[in-house]
This record gives structure tokens, C-alpha cells and sequence, in this order.
């Protein structure tokens, strides 16, 4: 049993990814402290931790985003470091900042890391500079339309105009040609201006059918550097993740040794700290960097099912200034896993459905894995995000990963709330899925213009 690195760690995130920080706190040995609203006081991570504090109202901003009642919380339970999962102010490098001043030791990267890549433009300009190849398109920043339409002019239609600061889908539009650049950019410096407080914005080649490729890294203050591999992330509804699956069956070996060599060339050149994500477009067998997150990602369990490894337990680790468990040489994929995102929404309309949960019944068995902190009784509430629950299953191939999909989904009862367990059923039917012949688009086309599922 290796020493333990941290006494105890605040979680500062709530669902189940603070309960999946709070399982890998507990099999180290540390000591943990679960923060809440007060809509939260029920949850599962709450009830298992070894302290919590109420951090404020239901908003999120008067509690999530609450860095003052954070900081007090870390404070008044003498925690050591605080982890800030994903979403809320995984990402925020000024929190990052605050829990380094105020003592604490923040489970991520630096603050200059984390401000670095939050901002795309200066993400495409570093990964550039390192020699990871990028999407074609604007230098920088575009101070509005007609300097939008000259430059999509010159690229050639359709292009996306996108905000600097963007995340999750916001501030994405569509420009099919010249007649529409004009309302894309509009629309899309609007709402970037709205969600983040940053209106600037900058334009991209818009690729026919590409997939979504996302590779996996970290690295330790020792300069020690890894990545785990690849996943696709290809299936996607409105710019957000619906399912992921690891390896990409788009890929072949030689081409994710290649493109791995590459990032991990990169972030170490870089010097960059702790775990983290490099997301790429991929079509006709080249790859064009597009972002990186630089935290947990929800789909990190893909990963740790073909390879073995805790992500979550080297993060920890490695803030604590241990080196990396694993060299390069020392990992292995083995066999396919695939996760669903099982959210609180009308399978048809994806409309949220919170509410009490009646009835809850997880399916089990080998290479089933579920990362969830609902229970029967647990009432989701309407204020945040309506993932609810990771089904996560692997397999030796990945046909056998599917069907052992197909098999847990039907026994996933869950009742009370509508869920999107029944779109995942007919995602896993579909010969498109099965053949792995799918791209970025696919999805939309799945559920069709109006969110009606269809088989195409």
C-alpha cells in the first residue's frame, strides 16, 4: 500500500463524478469532505462522505459557484486539496488561483494552463507552435462580419463561426455560405457574450464528416508523460456527448501511436501538469486539433476499462508531487468499452425530467460498470445538469461490448423520471453503430430536425 498523499480532500463538485472522487479518496486512504446546496443534502456522495457542508441555495451560483463558501468549507474541515471534477469551476482559472493562495493544493493544472486553453484562439496558436496540426481557419480572433465573410470567402463554405471562450456546444453556429455569415455571427457572438462574458469570436473550416477524437493525457512535476489512448466522441447531439467508446473504431494502431506520440510531445513541451484532454476532428486519415480540456473528462471510465488505470487516483497523486505510476511502455489496451450518458430527459423530445425516483434497478455482471449516485427515493432536482448516471461496459472485442450493452440496457430500470435509456437502446440496434460508420453529424440525423428518434 503506497503512502497516503493527501490526509483529506474536498470535493468540490456534486453527482456522480463526486462520488467516483470520493470512491478513489477512500481506496488511498484519505479522508473526504462533500460540499452540497441545499437541493443537494440527499445525495449519495453526501451520505458517504466523511464530512459535508452546506454550501449555499439550490443555483448553482449561489452554491457550485460559490468560491467564498468553498473556500471557507476547505477552511473549517482543514481539508489539504481540493478536486474540482468537471463543469462548475473545474476549468476556472481564477478558483485555481483562489484555492493556491488561500493554502490548499488544486487537484488540476496551473491557473496559466488552465487560462491558456480556456481560451481557444490561444489553445490553436500554442498546439500549433508545438507542431499539432489545428483546423484551417482564421489567425485569430474576427472583430466582426465582414471581416467574417471576407475570411469565409477566401476559405470556402460551409465554415462555423465560434467563441473564443466557448464550451459545451454555446456559441457554435453554422455558416452554409456567404448569405448566412452575417446572422451565424450574430447569433453566435450573442449568446458567447450571454454564457461567457466574452464576445470574441473566430471562424473554422467546417469538415463534411468528421469524427470526434479525443485523446487522453498526463503528466507529472518529474517530467513524466502518458497518454492513455484514444476515444470517439463522435455521437453527439447539439455539440454534447450522448455516447463514447474506447478505441475508436475509426482508427488503426499505427494512427494512434502516431497522433499519441505527438500530443505527448506536446503537453511535455509544454510543461503541463496533471490530467488532461486533447480533442480533435479527424476525417480522411488526418487529424486537426480543436481543443483542450484541462480536467476530468465524463467519459474518462472508456479509459480506465482498456487500460486498467485510475485516472482520478493518478490526478491525486500527482498533485500531491508523486511521480506517474505508469511509463509509457508500461500500458496496454485491452479489448473495447463504450459508455452511455443516461440523463433525466424525454427520450424523444429531450426535455428535463427531475422528479422523485420510484424504482431504481442498475444492471450488473461482468464488464458492466455503473457511475451514478441515484437511488430509489433520491429526488433529481431541476437546477442542474440532467446526467443522472454513466453505464459504462467492456468487452474482449467490440462486438462483445456491444452486446453486452444491448443486455444491460434492458435490464436498467429506472422509474419515476423519464430517461434517455430508450434512445440508447435504438443507438445500439442500428447497423450505423454496429459497422462503427458514424460521424459527428450522425446523431442529428438520428433524432431528425424536430428531436423525433428515427432509424436512418
Amino acid at each position: 500500500m503506497e503512502p497516503r498523499v493527501f490526509d483529506k480532500v474536498l470535493i468540490a463538485n456534486r453527482g456522480e463524478i463526486a462520488l467516483r472522487i470520493h470512491h478513489a479518496c477512500k481506496e488511498m486512504g484519505i479522508s473526504t469532505v462533500a460540499v452540497h446546496s441545499t437541493a443537494d443534502s440527499d445525495a449519495m456522495h453526501v451520505r458517504l462522505a466523511d464530512e459535508s457542508v452546506c454550501i449555499g441555495a439550490a443555483p448553482a451560483s449561489e452554491s457550485y459557484f460559490n468560491t467564498a463558501a468553498l473556500l471557507t468549507a476547505a477552511t473549517i474541515t482543514n481539508a489539504d486539496a481540493i478536486h474540482p471534477g468537471y463543469g462548475l469551476l473545474s476549468e476556472n482559472a481564477d478558483f485555481a488561483e483562489m484555492v493556491s493562495e488561500h493554502g490548499f493544493v488544486f487537484i488540476g493544472p496551473s491557473a496559466d494552463h488552465i487560462r491558456m486553453m480556456s481560451d481557444k484562439i490561444t489553445a490553436k496558436h500554442t498546439m500549433k507552435r508545438l507542431g499539432v496540426p489545428v483546423v484551417p481557419g482564421s489567425d485569430g480572433a474576427v472583430k466582426d462580419a465582414a471581416a467574417a465573410r471576407r475570411l469565409s470567402d477566401a476559405m470556402g463554405y460551409p465554415v462555423l463561426v465560434k467563441a473564443s471562450a466557448g464550451g459545451g456546444g454555446r456559441g457554435i453556429k453554422i455558416a452554409e455560405s456567404a448569405d448566412d455569415i452575417g446572422t451565424a455571427f450574430a447569433t453566435a457572438q450573442s449568446e458567447a457574450k450571454a454564457y461567457f462574458g466574452n464576445d470574441e469570436m473566430y471562424i473554422e473550416k467546417y469538415l463534411g464528416r468528421p469524427r470526434h477524437i479525443e485523446i487522453q493525457v498526463l503528466a507529472d512535476s518529474h517530467g513524466g508523460v502518458i497518454h492513455l489512448g484514444d476515444r470517439d466522441c463522435s455521437l453527439q447531439r447539439r455539440h454534447q456527448k450522448v455516447l463514447e467508446e474506447a478505441p475508436s473504431p475509426a482508427l488503426n494502431a499505427e494512427q494512434r501511436d502516431q497522433i499519441g506520440a505527438q500530443v505527448v510531445e506536446a503537453v511535455g513541451t509544454l510543461g503541463y501538469l496533471g490530467a488532461g484532454t486533447l480533442e480533435f476532428l479527424y476525417e480522411n486519415g488526418a487529424f486537426y486539433f480543436i481543443e483542450m480540456n484541462t480536467r476530468l473528462q465524463v467519459e474518462h471510465p472508456v479509459t480506465e476499462m482498456i487500460t486498467g488505470i485510475d485516472i482520478v487516483r493518478e490526478q491525486i497523486r500527482i498533485a500531491a508531487g508523486a511521480e506517474l505510476s505508469y511509463a509509457q511502455d508500461n500500458i496496454t489496451f485491452t479489448g473495447h468499452a463504450i459508455e452511455c450518458r443516461i440523463n433525466a430527459e424525454s427520450p424523444v423530445t429531450f426535455t428535463p425530467s427531475p422528479g422523485r425516483i420510484s424504482y431504481y434497478h442498475p444492471p450488473g455482471g461482468l464488464g458492466v460498470r455503473i457511475d451514478s449516485g441515484i437511488y430509489a427515493g433520491y429526488v433529481v432536482p431541476s437546477y442542474y445538469d440532467s446526467l443522472i448516471a454513466k453505464l459504462i461496459v467492456h468487452g474482449k472485442t467490440r462486438n462483445e461490448a456491444i452486446m453486452r450493452l444491448r443486455r444491460s440496457l434492458h435490464e436498467y430500470v429506472i422509474e419515476g423520471v423519464e430517461t434517455t435509456i430508450p434512445l440508447h437502446q435504438l443507438l445500439c440496434e442500428n447497423a450505423d453503430f454496429v459497422n462503427g460508420d458514424y460521424d459527428i453529424h450522425w446523431l442529428e440525423n438520428f433524432v431528425g430536425p424536430e428531436d423525433q428518434p428515427h432509424a436512418r
